[in-house]
């Protein structure tokens, strides 16, 4: 296997992979590309230990970080149906524009999508599904502020939507009116997730490493 096919593997077992995404890769293919995805990867993984390999979660391509898979069919159902419930957290490092005015907070609203793929929000209840971001502030300098986000909810880009609703855009992220993208990314990595198995009912904790590219922003 040559090296842009390796997966970064988090852990392993039985019945779960979970690997460490790189930004710019797709989770799943789309109409536009079949192959150079991060699940095309996992399969070619599992095929030499005979193994299926099943998508649970996705994440955006410009976004790095955890990402899980399932070895059964049944397993990604039973993660899939009750995930909101079994994903106990799911935080998130971004390096964002600026400062927000408060150094902590809940951002709650109902996100919509247009014709054009474009998410905002909705402060009008039911107008769009609701979305809960928490977010504080880890360091910052004068142009940009590391903040650690975990969702209550996992909408389509909820945490772009509501960084740009902030005030303070994910830097690299053009699509929410970031302004600048000095490291050729978006600066969203998701680095850690609390998983209850089903199976087993074991609580399971995911961690990995924030890019240094993110904090030689902030330093």
């Amino acid at each position: 296997m040559n090296k842009k096919d390796r997966l970064d593997i988090v852990y392993e077992d039985k019945d779960l992979l979970v690997v460490n995404k790189p930004a710019k890769l797709l989770t799943i293919s789309t109409d536009n590309e079949k192959e150079k995805t991060l699940f095309h990867k996992a399969i070619n993984y599992v095929k030499k230990k005979n193994q299926k390999i099943f998508i649970v979660h996705r994440l955006d391509k410009d976004t790095s970080g955890i990402v899980v898979f399932a070895k059964s069919e049944s397993l990604k159902r039973l993660l899939q149906d009750n995930w909101e419930k079994l994903a106990k957290v799911r935080e998130y490092v971004a390096i964002v524009e600026g400062k927000p005015e408060q150094e902590s907070g809940i951002i709650k609203s109902y996100l919509k999508e247009t014709k054009t793929l474009l998410v905002y929000s909705s402060n009008k209840k039911g107008d769009g599904k609701e979305a809960i971001t928490h977010y504080r502030t880890i360091m910052n300098n004068k142009k940009y502020t590391m903040l650690a986000i975990t969702i209550d909810t996992g909408r389509k880009n909820q945490i772009r939507v509501h960084m740009k609703d902030l005030g303070c855009p994910i830097v690299g992220d053009k699509k929410y009116e970031s302004k600048s993208n000095p490291i050729n990314r978006m600066a969203l990595h998701a680095n850690k997730l609390v998983l209850i198995n089903p199976i087993t009912n074991k609580e399971m904790t995911f961690e990995v490493d924030v890019p240094n590219t993110f904090i030689n922003l902030v330093k």
